[in-house]
C-alpha cells in the first residue's frame, strides 16, 4: 500500500490500528438506535406527544430521606472541618455495612462488608467484570439478553463474527415461552455464565430450584456465574430468591451485581455495588488458584476513584426506616403501572409475561418486532423496545417499561387499546 508523502517529501507513517473487535459490533447500541428513530419521527411530527415506555429510566423523584441525606452531605463538603476528598475505592464502610445488614443478613445470607464494592452502577460493573477472565474464556448468555453482557465480551475479543444474529464462540441459551423464559444450564462447558433475575427484558423470575440447578452446574464445571440482581427489589412473590447467595454453594461460584438505579431512582445519581465472595477462586496463568476478590480490588483501585461521598450518603439513607418505606412506595407505584399495562395487553389478546415481580412486560406481538415498534410509534405515539434488539430469540416480542407517571401510563394504555 502506498502512503502519501508529507510536506518536505517525508513518507507518512502507517496509521494506528483499531481494536478490530469493535468492528464486529452492531452499528449502534440498541437504545441509541431507538432514540434515533424517535428523533426522526418527532422531527417529522413536531406536534406529536410521545409517551416513552421504552428505555428503563425512572421518572419518580428521589425519596425525601435520600434528598435530605445528600443535602446534609453537601453541607459537610462545604466546611473545612467536615470536607472529604478521595474516598475508599471499595466504598465507605457506612454504606457497605448498611448493604450487608439490610440486603443480606436480614434474609439470612452471609455477606461481609469487605466483600462489597460500591460503584457508579451495575451496568459499569457487569460490563467491566469480564476483564478479569482470560480472553479465551467461553461465555454463556441467555437469549434474549441485556446487550451489555454480550457487547463487552465482543469488545474484549472473546467472540467470533456475528452471523444470523449471533456471535461465534458464545453459548446462547434460548429463553422462550416453553421454559418460562428461564433457561436450563448448558449441556456444554462455559467458563462464565450471565444470569439476570428478575430478568431484563422478559420480566421472568427464577425459582430456588432453578437457581440451584445453575449453582450445581457451575460447581461441577468450575465455572463462574455473573448474577445481575438489579431488579430484586421488585420481587413480591413469596419464596422467590432475591439473591444468588440464598442458594447453598453459590459463594464458591457466583458474583452478584446490584443497583440503586431502579430500586431508589438513582439512574441519574449513579450508585450500585458488586459482591465478590472472598473465597471465590479461578485458575491463574501459572495454574495456581487466584482470588477474584483480589483481582477486582486491584482493578477497581487502578481504574476507579470511587463513588462520591454525597451519593453514598444518599444510598445509605435508602436503608433508613423512612427511606425504606418511601422507596417501597415508589416501587409499588411502578408495579401498579406494570399491572395496568399487562392487563390491558391481555384484554387485547396479547400474551405477556413479567409485570408482577418486574417493571417490564414482555409481549408476544407475533411478528417483526421493529415493525411493531414503528407501528406503535406511528399510530399511538408510544415508544417501546423491540425484542429483536435483545437477541435472536427476542424477535416477535416487545418490551414495555412501567417507568412513567400514572397519567402517562393511562394515556399510553388508551392509545394502545385504540391502535391494537
Amino acid at each position: 500500500m502506498q502512503y502519501p508523502k508529507a510536506a518536505g517529501g517525508a513518507e507518512r507513517h502507517k496509521m494506528t490500528k483499531a481494536n478490530d473487535s469493535y468492528q464486529k459490533l452492531e452499528a449502534s447500541y440498541l437504545f441509541a438506535g431507538i432514540a434515533r428513530r424517535v428523533q426522526e419521527y418527532t422531527a417529522a411530527n413536531p406536534d406529536a406527544k410521545i409517551v416513552r415506555l421504552g428505555i428503563g429510566d425512572v421518572t419518580e423523584p428521589l425519596a425525601p430521606a435520600v434528598v435530605k441525606a445528600m443535602a446534609a452531605a453537601v453541607r459537610e463538603q462545604g466546611r473545612r472541618e467536615t470536607f472529604r476528598g478521595y474516598g475508599p475505592e471499595q466504598g465507605y464502610a457506612f454504606l457497605r455495612e448498611a448493604i450487608a445488614e439490610n440486603d443480606y443478613a436480614k434474609r439470612g445470607v452471609k455477606v461481609s462488608p469487605s466483600e462489597i464494592f460500591v460503584s457508579d452502577g451495575a451496568k459499569c460493573d457487569t460490563g467491566n467484570f469480564q476483564e478479569l477472565f482470560d480472553r479465551r474464556s467461553t461465555v454463556a448468555v441467555p437469549d434474549p439478553v441485556y446487550p451489555v453482557y454480550v457487547d463487552t465480551n465482543v469488545m474484549a475479543g472473546r467472540t467470533g463474527r456475528q452471523r444470523n444474529g449471533r456471535y461465534g464462540r458464545i453459548v446462547y441459551l434460548d429463553s422462550v415461552r416453553e421454559n418460562g423464559f428461564v433457561p436450563e444450564p448448558p449441556s456444554v462447558h462455559a467458563d462464565i455464565a450471565y444470569l439476570c433475575f428478575p430478568n431484563n427484558p422478559t420480566g421472568a423470575v427464577a425459582t430456588r430450584r432453578q437457581l440451584k440447578k445453575w449453582v450445581d452446574w457451575a460447581l461441577r464445571e468450575g465455572s463462574v456465574i455473573l448474577f445481575d440482581a438489579a431488579y430484586e427489589a421488585f420481587i413480591r412473590t413469596p419464596g422467590v430468591p432475591h439473591s444468588i447467595f440464598e442458594i447453598p454453594g453459590a459463594r464458591k461460584c457466583a458474583v452478584e451485581f446490584r443497583s440503586f438505579s431502579k430500586t431508589a431512582g438513582f439512574t441519574g445519581t449513579r450508585c450500585g455495588f458488586t459482591v465478590v465472595p472472598e473465597g471465590l477462586e479461578i485458575e491463574g496463568g501459572d495454574g495456581r488458584p487466584v482470588r477474584l476478590h483480589s483481582m477486582w480490588m486491584r482493578r477497581q483501585t487502578t481504574k476507579f476513584n470511587g463513588c462520591s461521598y454525597v451519593t453514598q450518603r444518599g444510598a445509605e439513607a435508602v436503608y433508613s426506616p423512612e427511606g425504606a418505606a418511601q422507596t417501597k412506595k415508589t416501587i409499588d407505584f411502578y408495579l401498579e403501572n406494570a399491572r395496568l399495562i399487562r392487563e390491558a395487553l391481555l384484554r387485547k389478546g396479547y400474551a405477556a409475561t413479567g409485570g408482577t415481580d418486574s417493571p417490564y412486560i414482555w409481549t408476544d406481538v407475533g411478528g417483526d418486532s421493529w415493525a411493531f415498534f414503528d407501528k406503535l410509534l406511528r399510530e399511538a405515539q408510544v415508544v417501546t423496545t423491540p425484542g429483536a434488539g435483545f437477541g435472536r430469540a427476542g424477535e416477535g416480542f416487545i418490551r414495555i417499561s412501567a417507568f412513567n407517571s400514572r397519567a402517562n401510563v393511562l394515556e399510553a394504555i388508551r392509545r394502545l387499546e385504540k391502535a391494537l
